[in-house]
Parts: structure tokens; sequence; C-alpha cells
């Protein structure tokens, strides 16, 4: 599906351009684009940012800004500029003819990524359908757009033989691509509705990425689950198909967790609507659990990201535990009420997925948004209705029993949900 040239480590220039529009975001946006080369493989030679009031749109830093960029690069022996924004084809064919080398931006840098990590059938279907989306009207010709493609990084795309397809046949391409995914997401929406029918409520993870989902799903599958899930690791985008476990709380029984792909700032438009299929997990899901990086400065901008995601599914209206992890690495007055609050979410849990604190209270948290809170019930019931006694025991936390002459009497902790089954024998 891919044409894969495996060369040396390629050295890489990053470029941005600070204007008024991007100034309040922009050292972190910039520090991201240096993570997600590096992410890559991609080694960061040097750096040029230009300040501007918008880009220009010929060489989008500016003719003789570009001309000193080629003799960078000429110093450093760059193999590849990367810039932090999207370039138009114009932009891209201007500064690759005065710099000599490949130029590449943040939307091709963050799908060769997905093409590096993507593992299953829909993944890989997921990417191309980015990659084509992107790249069609970006259709120059032969100049050195096509030849840049031979190898490297940006080069794990559709190839040179797909880009030589006049634009019906890519279009062609994007259809058939889309009908195959869509098969693939009516099969997960059976699934879905077999689920939902059976009273099974289902959690979605959601976060920025290298938030620590994976690490707290593996945690939480431990604690509560059974198989096991890879550990998770320190990088961007580690997890790129969603998995999907089953785990069972104490007063709630089984539920289905998904951890999903992670967010970033500036996500390309084409990759969440090629990944649209996927994320049916986080649209169709009962509550979404929003992890947050609490030891990050910068969480209530990646916090604001999440959710520009989530509006962008249209789905901003589930209810939201956000759980703010990593505490273990603040100081105690870092992770007070006050200083780790979101205003978006219905409820909150500081926990560390790593050292496995909070882990309970993050349990009864979820249980409390999706059945409401646990309370202490007494159950009077006739001894012709023995046999609710064991429904009784595993839908909550039985403290004492006592029989009587006429009935047996139960006193239990469980959901409010729970409770209304057993209505007709609740003492008051």
């Amino acid at each position: 599906m891919y044409t894969i040239v495996e060369e040396k480590t390629e050295h890489a220039i990053l470029i941005g351009l600070k204007t008024q529009k991007s100034e309040k975001n922009w050292d972190r946006s910039f520090a991201e684009l240096h993570n997600l080369a590096e992410t890559a493989g991609v080694v960061v030679a040097g750096e040029m940012v230009q300040s501007k009031l918008v880009s220009d749109p010929t060489f989008f830093i500016g003719k003789g800004k570009a001309e000193e960029l080629k003799r960078m690069a000429d110093l450093l022996e760059a193999d590849v500029v990367i810039a932090n924004q999207e370039l138009t084809p114009v932009q891209i064919k201007n500064l690759e003819y005065i710099i000599g080398v490949k130029v590449i931006d943040r939307t091709q840098l963050i799908l060769h990524i997905f093409a590096e990590r993507a593992r299953s059938k829909e993944g890989k279907l997921q990417v191309e359908l980015a990659q084509l989306k992107y790249l069609l009207p970006r259709l120059l010709g032969k100049g050195m757009d096509m030849s840049r493609l031979g190898g490297g990084i940006g080069a794990k795309g559709p190839g040179e033989t797909k880009l030589e397809l006049d634009r019906r046949r890519i279009r062609d391409q994007i259809h058939r691509l889309e009908q195959e995914l869509k098969q693939i997401g009516n099969h997960r929406s059976l699934r879905t509705t077999r689920r939902s029918k059976s009273d099974i409520y289902t959690v979605a993870m959601v976060g920025y990425t290298n938030a620590g989902k994976s690490t707290l799903f593996k945690t939480l599958l431990e604690q509560y689950g059974q198989g096991d899930a890879e550990e998770g690791r320190n990088r961007l985008f580690d997890t790129l198909e969603t998995t999907t476990r089953k785990l069972t709380l104490p007063f709630l029984g089984d539920v289905i967790l998904s951890d999903t792909v992670g967010f970033i700032q500036d996500l390309p438009h084409h990759l969440i609507q090629s990944f649209r299929s996927t994320l049916e997990e986080v649209v169709e899901a009962d509550l979404l659990l929003h992890v947050v990086d609490a030891s990050d400065p910068d969480w209530p901008e990646q916090a604001a990201t999440v959710y520009q995601v989530l509006d962008d599914l249209k789905k901003q209206d589930r209810k939201v535990l956000t759980v703010f992890n990593k505490i273990d690495q603040l100081e105690t007055h870092e992770y007070g009420k006050e200083a780790l609050y979101d205003p978006n979410a219905d409820r909150m849990q500081k926990i560390s997925a790593k050292e496995k604190l909070g882990l309970e209270e993050l349990a009864e948290q979820l249980t409390v948004l999706l059945e409401g809170s646990i309370q202490e019930y007494l159950i009077q019931l006739p001894y012709e209705m023995g046999s609710q006694v064991r429904t009784i025991h595993a839908s909550g936390q039985v403290l004492e029993e006592t029989y009587e002459e006429s009935h047996m009497q139960i006193r239990v902790n469980m959901t409010k949900t729970k409770a209304q089954k057993f209505l007709p024998f609740l003492v008051p």
C-alpha cells in the first residue's frame, strides 16, 4: 500500500511563522513540532523563526528569509525543512526551488507518523485516505514535489505512482477507501448495538497525546479487568487503533472501556475525518474519561484542544469525567482544589496511573456518573423471593442480613439505578 524507502537518518531545519494570531500558543506549538520530528526519527539540526503580520503567499516566510534558509541548509547539510504551519502547494514549490531540499509541513509530518504507527487494516486505510485528501489539491506536476517523495521523512505515503494519477482517479480511490471504511464502521456499529442491548455501559478514554491514557488503561485492566494491554510508552501517538476491554467495577458491574488516539494542537482536519469511524467509540460512549497530564503547565490549553476535537465530532454533549493524571510528579500545593479544575467536566478526580493512586476513587466517580450516587438501602424480601438474594449480592455491597419470621432484611450499599430494581421491597 505504501512506498517505503529506507534511508539514513535525516537532518531537519524547523521553521515557523510567528504572527499576531499565532503568538499566544507559539512556544507550545513549536515545542510540539520538535517532539513530532523526533518521533518521526528526524534529527533537528536547526530552526528558524520569522515574525510577520501574515504569511507570505509565495514563500511563506518571505523570499529574503528563504534565501537565508538556503544558506543555513547548506551549512548544516540539512535534508529536509519542516514548517510548523500547513503550507500551500505554491509555497512548498517555491521554497523547494530556492532551498534545494524537500519541504514538508506539520500536517505531512503527522501523517507520516500515523503511517508509521498504523498496524491494523482499518488504521492503514484511514491514514491513506487522509494522505490522499491532503495530496489531491497539491498535484502540481513532476517537479521536485514529485521526486522529493523518493524516501525519508514524508515519503511514507501513497507513493509516486499514485501521485501520477489524474484527479479523477484519485477521487475514485478516495471514494473506494471511504466505502471500505464505512463497511468496517457498520460492523463496529453492530457490535456497539449488541453492547447497548446487553445493558453494558461504555466508557471512552480521550485526551491530549502523551497524557498517560494507555498507562491508565493498562492499570485499570490490572485492577479491575481481565486480559492484558501493552505498556504505555512516553511517545506521541503511541495509540492509533482503538483498544477495547471489559472491566468489572465495584457496584457498577461490567463496563466496556476504550482507549482512543491522542489529540494534538492543529490535528489535521483530514485526519480527524478519516479516523471518524474509529472515533465512533467516542461518539457512542455513555461517558468520556478525559485524561489530563496535570504535570504539564500547558494542560488547560491541551484540554481546550481536546474539547475542540469533540466539538468537531459533534459530541460535546457527553458526560465527562476529567482525570488529572501524574499527580505524583507535582508538589502538594500544585494540585490543590483551585489549581486543577475543568469547568467542562461533570466530575473530576486526581490520580497517578503509574503509581496507582486514586483508582478506587476513580471507579466510584465512574459509578456515580453512570448510575447515580451509592447509598445504603434496606431491602425487606419475602422468603418466596429468595432467588433475588444472589442478584442483590451481585448489585452492591451487602452489609448485613437478618431473618425474620415472614421475611429477610438486607442492608446493602448500591447505586440509585440498581436500587430501582428492588423498589417494591425497599424500606423507607
